[in-house]
């Protein structure tokens, strides 16, 4: 973290941690579940979970929780809602890093099953760090943008 956007996250109230730890929890279970990475009787995956998956999907849990906390209890900003829209890229890059290969149905069309294997389940791990590396900016932008340019709080 940058000092600003540690210094942000210093004036933080309770409500918005608590907010962000429930954001995170449910940014979990977005990822985790569809994927399997938390294990669930709704979805299965043919191949195995890998052990990356697991810190790709915890700090894509926490970056995505503290940035939705930062909007808890805010105005919102003419520029607010850019942000906003870019942030679902970015949790959609980290489901496609850690699902099943063999499982996501673009790549079986694209690529078919000896490419998800040979091809695209190679390229995931990247995936999921380039995810995490943008959502780490985004966090560390938006909350820089609380010391520097604070919007009021909400009513």
């Amino acid at each position: 973290m940058t000092g600003q956007a540690g210094r942000a996250l210093a004036l933080w109230s309770a409500r918005r941690w608590a907010v962000a730890l429930a954001a995170a929890g449910a940014s979990a279970l977005a990822v985790g579940v569809p994927t399997d990475v938390v294990p669930n009787p709704l979805f299965g995956r043919s191949v195995p979970v890998q052990w990356w998956n697991y810190p790709i999907l915890a700090l894509t849990a926490v970056l995505g929780g503290l940035v939705i906390a930062s909007y808890a209890g805010r105005r919102r900003s003419p520029q607010g809602g850019d942000a906003a829209r870019r942030l679902g890229p970015l949790g959609l890059m980290s489901l496609l890093a850690v699902g099943c290969p063999t499982c996501n149905k673009l790549v079986l069309v694209l690529v078919g099953s000896s490419g998800a294997l040979t091809v695209w389940a190679p390229l995931q791990p990247w995936l999921g760090a380039l995810s995490v590396v943008l959502l780490a900016v985004a966090t560390v932008r938006r909350l820089s943008g609380e010391v520097v340019c604070p919007a009021p709080s909400g009513v």
